[in-house]
């Protein structure tokens, strides 16, 4: 992004608005989806700017009608789930309220880490986020659930019905996530994940000694120390270098993340684990949720709700893809757990539930029991 002089960034015609992170005053610019560090006044620039609120009465959307110009974060880049999700969803409001309000993408990195994201939606600085539970759970700890491992159903389809219709999660978990700033409208799958290492992984023997990637989840770091394994918190940002330099052994992720990031070409082993799923939230900042017009919310509402249909669908096409490229194209070898070795991995992660109700306390008692009888509800079957 171009740096300049106070005159330079105010004669900017890309200027939308101006946001206060970490006490410092940034310059958002449309289309670049990266903050600008600025030292001018706070005063010299909001007057400059007209303002730094969501909306605009001075143009777009007809003549004398409010416009409006929010800022979606995701954890990924273009052409991977989360960002086109972010731009399916910003096409669609675009389209609904005839341009009244314009939607930007963000990548991920472009406004820093998983972390920074989720401090920047609770402060108001950006208005969306797609947010994985697994990175907010030192805040959030009830939000550990979906590091269970074996918890979740197998099939996907079950999987989506479960996150769209449990009140464990759509009513008591989210009441968790919002009295921290953090509102989530939505659960939705990213997909089955998969263990990738640089040997392979068939039992949890083989996980002694191994240095795991994991997410800020005190849960699964401990859910890995019971497989033997050494488990390393590390950014997104950090883990393609990690796996290659041998800083870590291995990661778990879906299979369209894991070819995306090109994992599999510094890993030798790719298992085909199904050990979890992956799950996101469609989160908002809460006051700017709440201070919306009734008939935009009722279209926001309404996006939100279409979006979990083509989230799995899409979802499902990019994991596809992914593992056939892999199998065409990639030197990464391919290890199918069988059900005899996944049920080895489950009876070690099974006490993990009492290890997630006693060391979270609060709602974690009432939504794990709730959540199990949902899951055994849809699927038939149970899940001890």
């Amino acid at each position: 992004m171009r740096k300049g002089d106070a005159n330079g960034l105010l004669s900017d015609s890309r200027i939308i608005r101006v946001i206060t992170y970490k006490g410092e005053l940034y310059m958002k610019k449309k289309k670049l989806g990266l903050l600008t560090g600025t030292t001018l006044s706070a005063a010299a620039v909001l007057a400059a700017c007209g303002g730094g609120g969501g909306g605009d009465e001075s143009g777009g959307g007809g003549d004398g009608e409010e416009t409006y110009e929010w800022t979606f974060v995701t954890e990924e880049n273009e052409g991977q789930v989360q960002y086109e999700y972010a731009q399916e969803f910003a096409s669609r409001m675009d389209e609904k309220t005839d341009g009244q309000v314009t939607i930007e993408p963000v990548e991920f990195g472009g406004l820093g880490s998983e972390v920074d994201q989720v401090e920047q939606l609770q402060q108001g600085a950006v208005e969306m986020a797609v947010v994985s539970p697994g990175f907010t759970g030192t805040m959030v700890e009830e939000g550990q659930v979906f590091s269970l491992q074996f918890l979740l159903p197998n099939d996907q389809e079950d999987v989506q019905q479960v996150l769209n219709e449990s009140e464990a999660l759509n009513d008591t978990l989210a009441a968790n996530y919002e009295e921290n700033d953090i509102m989530p409208l939505s659960f939705w799958s990213e997909g089955a994940m998969q263990w990738t290492g640089n040997k392979a992984i068939e039992s949890p023997d083989d996980f002694n000694g191994f240095q795991m990637r994991t997410q800020n989840s005190p849960l699964l770091q401990q859910t890995y120390r019971e497989y033997g394994a050494d488990p390393q918190v590390l950014s997104a940002g950090e883990l393609y270098t990690s796996l290659d330099n041998g800083t870590v052994d291995g990661q778990e992720n879906p299979l369209f993340f894991i070819e995306a990031s090109s994992y599999d070409e510094v890993q030798s082993h790719l298992m085909i684990s199904n050990q979890n799923s992956y799950v996101a939230m469609t989160t908002v900042n809460p006051q700017f949720y709440n201070e919306l017009p009734d008939d935009l919310k009722e279209t926001f509402d309404e996006t939100v709700t279409e979006m979990q249909d083509w989230v799995y669908d899409e979802q499902v096409e990019q994991n596809e893809q992914a593992r056939e490229t892999m199998t065409s194209e990639s030197d990464i070898e391919q290890v199918e757990l069988s059900e005899d070795q996944r049920a080895e991995f489950r009876e070690v992660t099974l006490p993990m539930r009492d290890y997630y109700v006693e060391e979270v306390g609060g709602d974690a008692e009432e939504i794990l029991t709730t959540l199990e009888g949902e899951i055994e509800e849809i699927t038939g079957e149970s899940v001890e």
